[in-house]
Order: structure tokens, then sequence, then C-alpha cells
């Protein structure tokens, strides 16, 4: 049985107290408890119990959403997740960080929210970097790079989508592990009144009237994820269209384009279950092909739904995930890790992506570091998606998934890297114009934020040295 959580909001009952006028030995005997009890609490020396809180509830009228403070567990993990950046010499011992949120709260919240100062701070430079680096004023903002940024700020995990997914699932896939092709268009005629047709190769996917058309020549896994692509955003319309009203986002095209990009969400969710697919996963080690048997998916569907396993209750590996072209941009991005990446143009060149893009169905592994010393293991591989056409050159691209080194046993594509040795790992960043990194041979631009020196009569591998 877990424990109850325990709450420290001290400034939510002071402000209650003197919004109803009284002094601290009146509400003292109005709680039963002692005034030097109720001093503690108001210091958050000392948490809310139950019956405290329900008295405060019954007597006062306090809501649940006025209590403005949080759980001790909740405080201590925000701590631990602040004094575990590679800033500090060491990360903080969990004993400890339990021990001050009790003992010294308001210390605790204020180097959490000095911690998230600094970290913001930080986003802001990448914030100018992806200006400069697109050439546009940072306050110009297109629907694509709304709803990526929407994406990330929900942590690439959309609860309410996810579970109606796994529902939806259940009902369709019987004793395997998700639903096959067969099932899906059996529940999209029965259900839905659809049937399927092939296309001609002109759109991998369209709905007419009461038919999905898709492309004859994609593969399998392609042709099945558009296929439930569609399914999804017919039987679970009202959900995806509720996640969309309550977005924010602020043009209509954003909102569209949300909605395509849930309804891709949601199919991933049904094809790869929550639970299974989380269980298979951990089972498995994290190996990319194990999974694509066991799901029926191709390799970068699989990829992809490793990097959305982060409910609350029932948290896979944070992973990072990214699809790169062959002109090196970026064309998905979403990290669950403290990695982040350059939102505009492409990725550090020392990152093993790269070359998996020229190296199709090979799966390269990697070592890096970053600039704050966090180490990532990560693999990459080059696919091609088949046109159907001689007129029409396939598209080829490269996937990555990595997770912090400190996860490496539950990935197998960490084995055979040395984890231990300084030299082992390989120095990246995550755009030239803010990597601080001084003697890269690699650097294509020169940082933002720092001078450079120019010395006409000595030449390196570039033509100045960083001040």
């Amino acid at each position: 049985m877990s424990k109850p959580q325990r709450i420290f909001a001290g400034q939510s009952v002071r402000a209650l107290r003197e919004r109803h006028g009284m002094k601290q030995a009146a509400m003292a005997s109005a709680l039963s408890i002692s005034v030097s009890y109720l001093s503690q609490i108001e210091n958050d020396d000392r948490p809310l119990t139950a019956p405290i809180l329900a008295t405060l509830t019954r007597r006062f009228g306090m809501e649940r959403d006025e209590i403005g403070g949080e759980s001790s567990d909740a405080r201590a993990e925000a701590l631990l997740q602040a004094a575990s950046d590679p800033i500090f010499a060491e990360p903080l011992d969990e004993a400890l960080a339990t021990r001050a949120v009790r003992q010294l709260p308001h210390l605790a919240e204020r180097f959490v929210s000095l911690h998230r100062a600094y970290r913001d701070a930080g986003e802001r430079l990448q914030i100018l970097d992806e200006a400069l680096g697109a050439g546009t004023d940072s306050t110009a903002r297109l629907p694509w790079e709304d709803v990526r940024d929407w994406f990330h700020d929900a942590g690439n995990y959309i609860d309410t989508l996810d579970r109606a997914a796994q529902q939806l699932a259940a009902r369709l896939s019987g004793d395997a592990p998700s639903p096959g092709t067969y099932a899906l268009e059996r529940f999209g005629q029965n259900a839905l009144g659809l049937c399927v047709v092939e296309g001609d190769g002109s759109v991998l996917r369209k709905l007419e009237a009461n038919r999905i058309v898709l492309d004859s020549a994609q593969p399998p896994e392609t042709r099945r994820f558009q296929l439930a692509h569609q399914i999804v955003a017919i039987a679970l319309e009202s959900e995806i269209a509720g996640v969309v009203e309550a977005s924010g986002l602020a043009t209509q095209a954003a909102r569209q384009l949300l909605a395509v990009g849930l309804a891709n969400y949601t199919a991933g969710a049904l094809l790869m279950p929550y639970t299974a697919f989380r269980e298979a996963a951990l089972e498995e080690r994290h190996d990319i092909d194990r999974l694509t048997r066991r799901f029926a998916v191709s390799f970068e569907q699989a990829c992809h739904r490793l990097s959305t396993l982060q409910r609350p209750d029932e948290r896979g590996i944070p992973f990072f995930f990214c699809r790169v072209d062959m002109a090196g941009n970026i064309t998905k991005r979403h990290s669950a890790t403290r990695l982040q990446f350059a939102r505009f143009g492409g990725a550090c060149p020392l990152w093993i992506v790269h070359e998996a893009v020229a190296i199709p169905d090979r799966i390269l592994t990697q070592l890096a570091e970053m600039p704050d010393g966090v180490r990532y293991v990560s693999m990459a591989k080059g696919l091609v998606k088949p046109s159907g056409s001689f007129a029409r050159p396939p598209r080829r691209y490269a996937v990555a998934l990595g997770c912090e080194a400190e996860h490496a046993e539950s990935f197998i594509y960490a084995d055979g890297l040395d984890l231990a040795a300084r030299s082992a790992a390989t120095p990246i960043g995550t755009s030239c114009r803010i990597c601080p990194r001084e003697n890269c041979d690699q650097r294509a631009f020169p940082p933002g934020d720092r001078t450079i020196v120019v010395d006409r009569n000595e030449r390196g591998v570039v033509p100045y040295s960083i001040g």
C-alpha cells in the first residue's frame, strides 16, 4: 500500500485565516489544534493532515484547488531532479532531499525555482539560436512550429487518447498483442461502415465516402498504420476534438495540424497498446527489431512509440527520438530526456544519426556527451521508404533513439560500449550557435554569445578562435 501524500500548504492556510480576519488562536481553536501546531503548518514545518484538511473544507469552505501546496513526495522529486543537474558536483541523496523538504520547505522551493530559471535562460538562448537559424523574427510562428511545441509541452504523452486507444485495442485484438489488419478492416466495416480499397499510389491514404483508399505500393506496416489512423480519427473523433479544443492553439491551420498529429499518436497507441508494449519493451531490453515482429509495426513506428511511454503511474525509460533527412534536417523530434534538439536546421554533425542516413538498414550505436556533462547512449538506423514508381525517388532518412547512460542496462544497444572511459564519449552539442566547445573540428558557426578572435597569421580548422 502506498504512503499517503504529505501536503504542505502554509501560505494558503495563512491567506485563508487572514481572509476571515482571524487570529491564530481563533483558527487553532476552530481546528482543535494548538496555536504552535497552526504556526508550524503556516510555516510549512508540518503538513496538513486529513482531519485538518476536512475541517478547513467544512468550516471555512476551502476548495481543494485553493490549497496551492504539493505533496512532500512531489517536492522531494522536484528537488532531486533539480539537484541532479550536471552543473552540480554530485547528485543529492534521496534521504537528504526528503529531509530538506520536510525541514526547510521554503528553501527547497527556492532552490527548485532558481534551477528552473537557469534552465529557462538556456532555453531562451536556444530560441535566439532558432530565430537566427531560421532567419526570421522569433515572434513569427508557423502552424507546424506551434503544434511541435504543443507536443513537447505535453511531454509527448496524451493520457485521454492513449487510454482510449488501449481500450479500443482490447476490444479488437483478442489474444493478440495488438489488432491486426483483418481486425481493423472488420471493425471499420461493421462499426463504421467503411471498406478498404487499393489506391494507385498518388496518396498514402484517402477517405472517399465509405471507402478508405490505401496505397498498395507501401509496406504492410505502413498500410496498417494508415488504416489505424483513419479508424481512430472517426471512432475517437470526440476525444481528439476535445484535446484540440483545449490546446489553446491560435490558428485554424495549427488546430487542423494538431488533429492530424493526434490521430497519428492515437493510431500508434492502438497498434502498440501502452501496457503490453511497455512490458514487451522492458522484456526485450528495447530491442527494436524484436518489438517490430511482436507488434507487426515498422522500425520507425516502434521507435516513436517508445518515446511516448510517459504515463505518470506506469512510466517507461525516458527516450529521445528524432528523424533526420538526407540534408540533415530534423523532421521529427521528441524527447523525454534532458537532451533537446535544435528546432531549425540540422543537428550536431558529430552525432551518429548523420552517418546512418548514408548507410540504410544498418544499426549504428554511439555514446555521446553533451556540454552539460550528461551522457547518452543512442542508436541510429538509415531507412528507405519505397515510392512505388521509378519516376519518384524513394524517401531516405534515418531515425535515432537514445536514453541517458544511467539506463544503459535496459537498452540493448549499449552492449559493447565502454560507458566508463572518459574518452569513450563523442562530444556533441545542440547547435553550433549555442555550443560552448572551443576546439571542435566540425564547428560550422561561432557561438552566438561569445566573441571571436581572428589572427590573419594563423589558421586552424576554422578561421577564428573563440574569445
